[in-house]
């Protein structure tokens, strides 16, 4: 059992998955809200939130996730990590119910959801986002939850109408009455469920009555009704929410700069990398990245160094950090493995103050195996970001080949 679960936990988490709450009556057709006035108010960053004190929200922790699966259970393992010992200062079950998508498989409706990304473990289910290189899910399964790792979010198959699906959320150490569906008219199509920074809310992609993609929200208490807060690019990229108050950044590789300001972001044929913060909820498209950063040889980005400073894998398979507001590299090209041994590195993680970051070593693919499920598990290692300085190894036996990184604090 991958996850580490005790047997109690298992049970309850075997009663979660088949004892959920009920949905509450719907109306046969749901007229959204009008678009939450957030676009209005001054943007302020994901800092500007007062989180409860726990070992997951307390400074200088790493937080990853694991999907673990039981013959009757399926749960996430969230855990915060000192990262100098790499022991974990805490740990907390998020069960899965039975009828979420964690899984596409035939003869069940086909769902993005970033709980699919975590996951998926063999070539039968791959990620549902054209790119599933750590540095493109990690941010996407950050997004899950909320800032304090309280909630997550879900999509759900309707069990009745394998044509609809519906969001809702799970809490930490769920019991019995706390898996909360929150509804959706029949007929309902809601994907890329993601929490808000708070946990008041969850967000999705959905379509609406015409026939268009929209980016709803519904509050994770009270009458949950849906709001409609902006256009979506359909179901295919996937949503970030961030800021106070929230907005939704429907794209790929979203990190949040330091200050709040800026952020970068990935979606296909749009031209650049860093981008000024939204001003209200959308895609990711040519027009709203009009004043867009490039970031030369950039593929992809594991996070912010500076306000003014990103660190990217390049195009060689190096990292470097990139100037924010010119795009061009500032300072020289960090390997970490060599091109001839056969094995790649994908960044994670970058530490909060920007000298050091996470990386997984491991063969093409090895994430994923055609045979069974015991191939060598990546060779996490953490390396200063300027070249300079001692690499060092992170091991322990609960960092395993399915564990995903998902914040430095």
């Amino acid at each position: 059992m991958r996850s580490g679960l005790t047997v109690k936990a298992v049970t309850s988490l075997a009663l979660a998955a088949l004892c959920v709450q009920g949905c509450s009556a719907q109306p046969a057709k749901e007229k959204p809200a009008s678009t939450s006035s957030a676009s209005a108010a001054p943007f302020l960053g994901n800092r500007d939130y007062v989180l409860p004190d726990s070992p997951f929200t307390r400074d200088d922790t790493v937080v990853t996730a694991t999907c673990g699966m039981g013959a009757r259970y399926a749960a996430v393992t969230v855990r915060a990590w000192d990262p100098e010992t790499w022991q974990p200062r805490a740990e907390r079950t998020f069960p899965i119910p039975g009828d979420a998508a964690f899984t596409n498989y035939a003869g069940a409706k086909t769902v993005n959801s970033p709980l699919v990304d975590l996951c998926g473990m063999n070539p039968d289910n791959p990620s549902p986002y054209e790119v599933a290189t750590l540095d493109y899910m990690a941010p996407r399964v950050r997004a899950l939850f909320d800032l304090a790792f309280t909630r997550m979010a879900v999509v759900l198959r309707d069990p009745d109408n394998k044509a609809d699906s519906h969001v809702g959320y799970v809490v930490s150490g769920a019991g019995l009455d706390d898996v909360v569906r929150l509804g959706g008219a029949a007929g309902a199509d809601e994907q890329n469920a993601v929490m808000s920074p708070d946990g008041s809310s969850v967000w999705f992609t959905y379509t609406a009555e015409g026939g268009g993609k929209r980016i709803g929200s519904r509050p994770a208490e009270g009458s949950h009704h849906l709001s409609d807060e902006g256009p979506a690019a359909g179901h295919g990229l996937p949503l970030t929410v961030l800021g106070k108050p929230p907005r939704a950044v429907q794209a790929d590789t979203v990190h949040l700069a330091p200050g709040g300001r800026r952020l970068t972001a990935k979606a296909p044929k749009v031209f650049g990398n860093v981008f000024d913060t939204w001003t209200s909820s959308g895609p990711l498209t040519s027009r709203s990245a009009h004043r867009a950063t490039l970031l030369s040889g950039c593929v992809g980005v594991v996070g912010w160094t500076g306000d003014d400073r990103v660190l990217c894998r390049t195009s060689t398979g190096t990292f470097r950090i990139m100037d924010a507001r010119t795009g061009r590299a500032s300072g020289a090209p960090v390997s970490v493995v060599d091109p001839q041994d056969g094995t790649v590195a994908e960044g994670m993680l970058v530490s909060p103050d920007g000298e050091r970051f996470l990386v997984a070593v491991h063969e093409p693919n090895a994430r994923r195996s055609d045979d069974d499920y015991s191939y060598r598990r990546p060779d996490f290692r953490v390396v200063p970001t300027t070249g300079s300085g001692a690499t060092t190894s992170v091991v322990n036996d609960l960092l395993d080949t399915y564990t995903m990184f998902l914040s430095w604090s």
